[in-house]
């Protein structure tokens, strides 16, 4: 994994790219400074598949308690709960948030 620690927020974190033996991988990961961690994948569809879920879910299974999220975002034009602590969430929400 290679990191980067950021100052735009007032919680610590760094933000890795993440890709395990399976060759899986997830675009970004965001690992608090109290050790927990966020994995965001970014996928160019409409609707979403347990299959973009994969390697979220292996990490989650691995991390357990300290995985906090694990978010895949797209064109969709709604959210949707995958599993425990996996969600898929439309790309409009970040600018559509009040």
């Amino acid at each position: 994994m290679s990191g980067s620690s950021r100052e735009c927020s007032q919680t610590d974190y760094r933000v890795f790219h993440y890709r395990d033996r399976a060759e899986g991988e997830v675009d970004a990961i965001i690992e608090l400074s109290d050790g927990r961690v966020i994995g965001l994948e970014v996928k160019a569809s409409r609707s979403f598949s347990a299959r973009q879920f994969t390697t979220l879910t292996r990490l989650r299974d691995r991390l357990g308690e300290k995985f906090i999220a694990g978010i895949v975002i797209n064109t969709s034009s709604q959210g949707y709960r995958f599993a425990d602590r996996l969600y898929g969430v439309p790309i409009a929400a970040l600018w559509e948030f009040n």
